[in-house]
């Protein structure tokens, strides 16, 4: 009388199905995780610049280059984010800095992935503190 043992554990076609679905969210994880390290350096920029003195008082173009100066220590990659993307609004005593732009970076062949980053940051109130 043979005794046979079942065996158990992954064939090496479950195993290459396996790797290929791990590769593929690995690598979209790859080109995902740069936008938005990116973007959590814009966050960081825009609160410098709620932080310096006297910042609710600043025209729109000094709040650009001093946005873009930060962009630079931020290693936020330069015309990444158009000037155009980046307004100041003005309702009385209040100013509001906001950043809304969208990034694209290739994926496979023809295929793109989109993220759409929009961030608004108060500027009014940075001086009474």
């Amino acid at each position: 009388m043979s005794i046979r043992k079942r065996a158990s554990g992954i064939t090496l076609i479950g195993f290459l199905v396996m790797l290929v679905v791990v590769g593929f969210f690995a690598y979209m994880a790859m080109r995902l995780i740069p936008m938005y390290v990116e973007y959590m350096g814009v966050v960081k920029a825009m609160e410098l610049v709620r932080a310096e003195p006297n910042s609710r008082n600043m025209s729109a173009e000094q709040v650009r280059r001093s946005l873009m100066f930060k962009f630079d220590t931020q290693y936020i990659e330069s015309g990444a984010i158009p000037p155009e993307s980046i307004t100041v609004t003005r309702q009385g005593a209040a100013s509001t800095l906001r950043i809304r732009y969208e990034r694209r970076v290739p994926f496979i062949h023809n295929i793109e992935l989109l993220a759409t980053f929009d961030k608004a940051v108060s500027l009014s109130g940075a001086d009474d503190e």
